[in-house]
């Protein structure tokens, strides 16, 4: 916070008028309002743009009523908050003054506690000169404005003093050409990292599964297979993204009462709604024009994939079971998707094998969840309809799971068409020893409460699970290259 000490003698008795949207707050609590309506009721949204032949007053006024908005889970710029409740100790007047809602404004200054008063929109939106005239009205013409946007310009001209907050070069310069600056909080930029997070490029580790199909085919000498699948897999991560951003979104409120997910960017507003409907629609795009070039099957799975996750995040994870079958299949997508990309069949084997595996590890993700919150003295996760009572059932499903993928991968083993194909299908065996110590293992980790990841992004970084995949891998190659017959005889 940068202040300028020249303007305090002048400006420190006057009411500091504080906005809202992007000030106070870093978040749009229209745009939020709009989220919890679609997403409470997504039939409501036509009717709410259909309020705006009235106005922008009657619009946010229909979005506020029909929504269960919550002041106390929006995030907060603490620093402006220090500043203000200093203030507010020294026996100074402090109003909000937003063009958002009444209603949420009220809430806002309820959950903080430290407004005199509330200028908000009721019947008329409250923006720009509107703003200054209904604080005029209320304040007279002696008062500080506090705010972020350049649509704010009338009301820092009209001030005796400014406080910026997030504010850009050029709204910064041209409010200082006019009025005396109190103090300033410059916008934290959002750095590479942020967005890095926000658009889950760990989680691109996933869609190695594309290539799983080149490796049962083995068809990793072809140059163009691998080329077309590296383009399979940029183009379904630019999917995976885009959808991470969407559901994202979709959770502000649960994401924000959990321990971890509320630091993620959205969560924290550091990353705007607008930015991130942006960005996903670009990459929406991207995947859908890399997807059509490389074949219409695959295609059709990107388009499948988009429409299931985003079933998944509006409804579906609000099931028990439900939500991690519907994972397993999203998982079991990324092989058909490998498959379609390369041309080549998936056999049922591969398919039942893939279902119950992910299931498994989708369980693995829900307990290791449920062992946190328990961990913690909680009962259940916020936005999702399990306990931790549920631990009962569940581990024995999950470990139940991961032990049919092992016995599907047995019967696989003695199955003609393995026989024929591989040389030496007895090696096999090792890789179904690998895959009950490496299921196993993750089921333990679990219930000691150390998997604090998704478990695929574990597998493919911890240390123990490397050497056991590139194990299986090995002897997965020389079964189908080496002939035990021949190395005998």
């Amino acid at each position: 916070m940068q202040r300028n000490d020249q303007n305090l003698a002048t400006g420190i008795a006057f009411p500091l008028v504080v906005d809202l949207d992007g000030t106070l707050t870093p978040s749009n609590t229209l745009l939020e309002a709009i989220c919890l309506l679609v997403k409470q009721s997504p039939t409501k949204l036509a009717r709410a743009l259909g309020c705006l032949t009235k106005g922008r007053a009657a619009f946010k006024d229909y979005v506020v009523a029909n929504t269960s908005f919550s002041a106390a889970k929006l995030p907060y710029r603490e620093n402006l908050l220090e500043y203000l409740r200093k203030e507010k100790g020294k026996g100074r007047q402090l109003v909000l003054a937003t063009a958002s809602h009444r209603t949420v404004a009220d809430l806002v200054s309820e959950h903080l506690g430290i407004f005199d008063d509330v200028i908000a929109t009721s019947s008329t939106n409250l923006k720009g000169r509107r703003k200054l005239e209904a604080i005029r009205s209320k304040l007279g013409e002696d008062f500080v404005y506090a705010g972020d946007s350049s649509a704010d310009l009338p009301v820092w001209e009209a001030a005796k003093g400014a406080v910026l907050v997030g504010a850009s070069t050029a709204t910064t310069k041209i409010v200082g050409r006019t009025t005396p600056l109190e103090a300033q909080f410059p916008q934290a930029s959002v750095g590479l990292k942020r967005w890095a997070i926000a658009l889950r490029l760990h989680q691109w580790l996933k869609n190695l599964l594309i290539f799983v199909p080149l490796l049962t085919s083995f068809s990793f000498f072809d140059s163009e297979k691998i080329a077309t699948s590296l383009l399979a897999f940029i183009a379904f991560s630019f999917a995976a993204s885009a959808t991470y951003l969407i559901n994202d979104l979709w959770d502000l409120d649960s994401d924000r009462a959990h321990p971890r997910k509320r630091l993620r960017p959205l969560a924290r507003a550091e990353i705007s709604i607008v930015s991130a409907l942006t960005v996903a629609g670009v990459l929406i795009a991207l995947a859908l024009l890399l997807a059509f070039d490389i074949s219409t099957p695959f295609l059709s799975i990107i388009g499948l994939y988009l429409l299931i996750t985003t079933s998944y995040s509006w409804f579906l994870k609000r099931y028990v079971i439900l939500d991690v079958m519907v994972l397993s299949v999203l998982y079991t997508l990324r092989i058909l998707a490998g498959a379609a990309a390369i041309m080549v069949t998936t056999s049922a084997w591969l398919l039942a094998f893939s279902v119950f595996i992910f299931l498994s590890l989708a369980l693995v993700k829900r307990c290791s969840e449920l062992v946190s919150i328990e961990q913690s003295g909680g009962k259940a996760p916020s936005g999702r309809n399990y306990r931790v009572g549920d631990l009962v059932v569940l581990w024995p499903l999950g470990v139940g799971a991961a032990m049919s993928a092992v016995v599907i991968f047995g019967l696989f083993i003695n199955a003609p068409e393995t026989v024929a194909r591989y040389q030496s299908p007895l090696l096999l065996w090792l890789v179904a020893l690998g895959l009950v110590y490496w299921l196993s293992r993750l089921w333990i980790k679990t219930a000691r409460g150390e998997m604090q990841d998704d478990p695929v992004i574990y597998a493919l970084m911890d240390r123990s699970s490397q050497v056991v995949v590139v194990g299986m891998i090995a002897a997965i190659l020389g079964a189908y290259l080496i002939s035990w017959e021949a190395f005998y005889g």
